[in-house]
């Protein structure tokens, strides 16, 4: 099973601009990123982005990095031209890591890939980890996934799915969940064939994406499948807002 990492960065966010080039502890996030996709075992690791300062600063590393356009609606587009450009195979597996984990667990990107590898019947793959507060499955910020018996996604939702009539309601924010339920947090991870993100950007936007803001479901409304690695490590929290940036930053900076 071999597979490429590209991780799609832009400059602009309305949180947190210029965020890839964010210093951690001595060094660009961006860099961070690929320095731990790097040990995942890939092929090769690439940035796809419409920035020349985050081209020269991964390069200026020893990193690999993809100058793509601006007019990309998504990292997803922004894949599929990164694809062109490196010429790959259409059946060459390519596993999207964002450009802001860089706390990244290298054996995720693996299994992901791997996934991929061993499921012919879908065009992608991602990752789930499991719900245990009741303010996470409330929270709509946080993704939720639920699977068929096979593990492949039915929905992906911001509201909390599965809904246990009986239970749920009796558990508001910052209380255990009951142990019979069974959700699941979507970890924004994925692999996709190179085949697939080439003909993804021709994909119509359907109903249920643009009333959830949630570019997955695009696959799903169009009858695509997406296996999930449903795995027990918790998903790690998001890097969007100032705050987010400084505990980071106090992480990288403790001493190991």
């Amino acid at each position: 099973m071999s597979f490429h990492v590209i991780i799609p960065a832009r400059a602009a966010s309305s949180r947190l601009p210029d965020k890839p080039l964010a210093d951690i502890a001595g060094l660009p996030m961006i860099v961070r990123v690929v320095r731990q996709a790097e040990k995942a075992g890939a092929l090769g690791v690439w940035v796809a982005t419409d920035d020349t300062r985050i081209f020269d600063t991964v390069q200026r590393h020893g990193g690999q990095a993809l100058m793509t356009r601006n007019d990309h609606p998504s990292g997803t587009d922004r894949l599929a031209q990164a694809c062109d450009l490196l010429a790959l195979d259409d059946e060459q597996i390519i596993v999207n890591v964002q450009g802001d984990e860089p706390q990244i667990e290298p054996e995720l990107v693996r299994q992901a890939a791997q996934l991929l590898a061993d499921s012919p019947d879908a065009v992608m793959s991602t990752c789930a980890s499991p719900i245990r507060r009741a303010e996470d499955l409330f929270d709509p910020n946080i993704v939720k996934v639920v699977c068929d018996n096979s593990g492949h996604a039915l929905y992906f939702s911001r509201a909390p799915i599965p809904w246990a009539r009986d239970t749920l309601a009796a558990h508001q924010a910052g209380m255990a969940l009951p142990g019979s339920l069974s959700g699941w947090q979507h970890i924004g991870l994925y692999a996709y064939r190179a085949g697939f993100l080439r003909r993804y950007p021709t994909l119509a936007r359907g109903q249920l994406e643009q009333i959830e803001s949630l570019e997955q479901l695009r696959v799903l409304e169009h009858g695509y499948r997406i296996a999930v690695h449903q795995t027990a490590q918790p998903a790690l929290p998001g890097i969007d807002t100032p705050a987010d940036l400084e505990r980071i930053r106090h992480h990288f900076a403790r001493p190991t």
